[in-house]
């Protein structure tokens, strides 16, 4: 005897083939799975040593200090500035609006104050500015033979506290490099300057096992995390060739006419000139995205022109 579900199967009928796709149907694209971008999760050490933290979750520098302060138990203030891949105090590799997202993260923190006096003698001191975007101005750089290389106790690094006891913490680099320009020539001034805390300060906490793998790498990933003053962090693309040269011919023109060096604001000006196509239209842009710096028009000429430069040299 044949079971009651074999029957069936015999006396069931065939599916009906489905009908073919209509011409519609058929040119209509098949949409894609939206990208799930990965979590982006940041290794980080405080430079003088430290076990490795892990952070994630921020889009501006000030929400980085703040994550990097809380996975050392420490005040987003006592950071300094951060570098990449170095705990050095090494500028080239200065932490700015963008990080690799390999890139491992040294966090330089306050170490010992220190005040010295200054006379100036000439116009310039031969200090190069910058500021680490939340709130601390401190030296990139200063000029062999100038007023301040003769005065050993200030070094590359050095946070700028105070300018005769008036505190200058929460200024951006461009007001402190223009209080320094304004001082009177032939008047003592002081300066009250914070260094990055020393990896010696903590010696015996720190032994050769400690160093970061990561340390010295340069990252060859093609993207980079770009954090924004105004809006979200973005992943995009590595700078082109032209957007690199650009942005560093700028940045020199930054140093000669305002004595400060910031290659985010370097990049920012750049991207302002693509969507310009003359001098003119490009100063009305920098003032509606750039106002306060207040950029004389002798400035925006020449990098109006370092950027046609750079577009040129690099074809």
């Amino acid at each position: 005897m044949e079971s009651g579900g074999a029957r069936e199967a015999q006396g069931a009928q065939p599916c009906p083939p489905a009908p073919p796709p209509s011409p519609a149907e058929q040119a209509a694209p098949v949409p894609s799975a939206p990208r799930i971008r990965p979590r982006l999760v940041f290794h980080t050490q405080l430079a003088h040593g430290s076990p490795t933290g892990k952070i994630e979750g921020f889009t501006n520098v000030r929400e980085l200090y703040a994550k990097i302060a809380e996975a050392f138990g420490i005040s987003p203030t006592e950071i300094l500035f951060c570098t990449l891949n170095s705990h050095k105090v090494d500028m080239q590799r200065l932490l700015g609006g963008q990080i690799g997202l390999e890139d491992f993260i040294f966090a330089h923190v306050r170490g010992e104050t220190k005040e010295v006096e200054v006379t100036k003698t000439e116009d310039a001191l031969g200090l190069t500015i910058t500021d680490n975007g939340a709130g601390y101005a401190f030296i990139k750089r200063i000029k062999e033979g100038s007023i301040i290389n003769r005065i050993e106790a200030v070094c590359v690094g050095d946070s700028i506290e105070a300018i005769n006891d008036q505190t200058i913490v929460g200024c951006r680099h461009y007001e402190v490099a223009k209080m320094l320009r304004e001082l009177p020539k032939a008047q003592p001034f002081t300066l009250r300057l914070v260094q990055p805390k020393r990896a010696f300060d903590m010696i015996g906490q720190r032994t050769r096992s400690s160093k970061c793998p990561g340390e010295g790498k340069v990252t060859s990933g093609r993207e980079t995390l770009r954090l924004r003053a105004r809006g979200s962090a973005t992943v995009e693309e590595v700078p082109s060739e032209f957007e690199e040269e650009a942005a560093r011919r700028v940045d020199d023109l930054l140093e000669s006419y305002m004595g400060i060096r910031d290659p985010d604001l370097a990049s920012t000006l750049v991207e302002t000139s693509k969507e310009t196509q003359s001098a003119q239209e490009f100063a009305r842009g920098l003032d509606s995205v750039l106002g306060e710096f207040a950029f004389p028009d002798e400035f925006v000429v020449e990098v109006w022109a370092a950027i046609g430069e750079a577009k040129e040299a690099c074809g």
